[in-house]
């Protein structure tokens, strides 16, 4: 991997509004955390949510930066180092960090997901997709990021600009021709993706989600929408049309429109023809493919998929082929199976951690023909939105026949305070059908011990997460390993 050191060279698309110091230096390495600084070092101050990094620039330049950019200076410089002065340091750090590692977004197909639900998904099965043709590939995800087939444990769902910028440097470096990636709304407030090429953009739907940090719907909303606005006219964008929010996504775009849907006429249209619990025959602009996906929202995962294949100029013969042999990913209507065993309920992991993805999920689980009674496991994580707290437990009542509210990453809440909230949003005879269990162990223990054969239990809010968050701790916790151990002692 090569590296662009020299700070001019940097500061080419940036437009400072001041410098003071030589700008024709080289500098070692860019850094947005004060604690990493070393000599010859570019240290770039963001104003983060917690923290504000022009508190920082001191330190950084004790510690050996040679070079710092600021949206204001200091009181005190140094003589031997280079303020850089921009309207805005996120920005600036996004078109640094692009150049450092020579703008890798343009030596690749890069397509980026964005909505509330099914961004991990498609953005998996894009890249899935990429190598069952033959293409060498890259993902960016909330589960896992990928170069090539190398896994590379995954911090957030849209990593900091130099992080994004590394990995898609790496991906270049492996001759990856194609990128997919998740881009959330903080990423797009935060111009975590500023300055990337992109090839294609995918929208998938939008529900609340967030509103801790955005406050309304509308903020989040236009936050997705930033994204598409950001797009250059050679790139594709691609929307779901049965989403209200789809059309809007597209409203200001530069780049080519396209649509997927399962109920209107769109450039991209499925309709499912039959559903079990092992997979779905959907027929997909007319041509039939079973896959081994289950679920309305996955048929709406799968179109955008086969839109993005078809968008990217690959075979349609080959992408329908293929289509039958994606598999869905980890904590997406997962199935815990236990060896030997027929006679036990049906458990299904999901991630489902909004009201309108648990909905989705558990009407899909009532759909499925000989299904017995649906048992849900639920719960909201702290420091997060309290507004959903009571519609996700009213949803678990209202379309499971029992339930039991549990803990889901407290974090620096108290979990009885969050499922105080839930309870808020439950009847009587709503509560009369339910449990309310703090430790999450117990409460999936409890949910299998009340199902039979034919019945499903529904383990919903954590998915592929392996941890449980509280009081500033993780600790190992898989809702997967936890039910097979519940399914065994059965």
């Amino acid at each position: 991997m090569t590296f662009t050191n020299n700070l001019n060279e940097l500061l080419k698309s940036v437009a400072p509004t001041k410098i003071v110091g030589a700008t024709d230096i080289t500098i070692n390495t860019v850094t947005m955390d004060s604690r990493t600084v070393g000599k010859g070092d570019l240290f770039v101050a963001i104003r983060g949510a917690v923290a504000d990094g022009h508190r920082f620039v001191g330190k950084a330049i004790a510690a050996g930066a040679r070079a710092v950019v600021v949206e204001s200076l200091p009181e005190e410089t140094s003589e031997d180092v280079t303020y850089v002065v921009v309207d805005s340091t996120s920005k600036a750090l996004a078109l640094i960090a692009s150049a450092y590692y020579g703008h890798p977004s343009r030596k690749l197909s890069l397509v980026g997901v964005t909505g509330t639900n099914g961004k991990t998904t498609i953005a998996t099965l894009i890249y899935e997709m990429a190598l069952l043709m033959g293409e060498n590939a890259g993902l960016l995800s909330t589960v896992a990021n990928y170069v090539g087939r190398r896994e590379i444990h995954a911090e957030r769902t849209t990593p900091d600009p130099l992080t994004i910028n590394r990995l898609l440097a790496e991906m270049v470096d492996e001759d990856c021709s194609i990128a997919a990636m998740e881009v959330s709304s903080h990423a797009v407030v935060q111009d975590r993706i500023f300055g990337l090429d992109f090839d294609g953009a995918i929208f998938t739907n939008l529900t609340r989600d967030h509103l801790d940090y955005h406050k309304t719907v509308e903020a989040y909303r236009d936050a997705k929408k930033g994204f598409f606005d950001s797009l250059k006219p050679e790139a594709w964008a691609l929307t779901n049309i049965d989403d209200r929010n789809g059309r809007f996504m597209l409203q200001n775009t530069a780049a080519r429109k396209a649509s997927y849907s399962l109920r209107s006429l769109a450039d991209f249209s499925s309709r499912e023809i039959e559903t079990h619990l092992d997979g779905t025959l959907v027929s997909f602009n007319g041509t039939g493919i079973f896959t081994r996906f289950i679920g309305q929202f996955n048929t709406y995962n799968l179109t955008a998929v086969f839109g993005a294949a078809t968008l990217l100029g690959w075979e349609h013969d080959a992408v329908a082929l293929n289509m039958s042999k994606l598999k869905p990913v980890a904590g997406r209507f997962e199935i815990v199976s236990v060896d030997g065993r027929d006679d036990h309920p049906t458990v299904v992991v999901d991630y489902a951690h909004t009201p309108d993805a648990l909905v989705n999920v558990l009407d899909t689980i009532r759909s499925i023909r000989g299904v017995g009674q649906v048992i849900t496991v639920v719960g909201c994580g702290g420091n997060r939105d309290k507004g959903k707290r009571p519609i996700m437990a009213a949803e678990a009542a209202r379309r499971s026949d029992r339930f039991v509210l549990t803990s889901d990453n407290p974090r620096d809440e108290r979990p009885e305070d969050i499922l105080a909230d839930m309870e808020a949003g439950l009847s009587a005879d709503q509560k009369s059908r339910g449990f309310t269990v703090v430790d999450r162990r117990e409460a999936i223990r409890i949910a299998i011990s009340f199902a039979r054969k034919g019945d499903v239990v529904l383990i919903a809010g954590k998915g592929h997460e392996t941890y449980q968050e509280a009081n500033g701790q993780r600790t190992h916790f898989d809702d997967r390993e936890v039910a097979a151990q519940a399914l065994n002692e059965k």
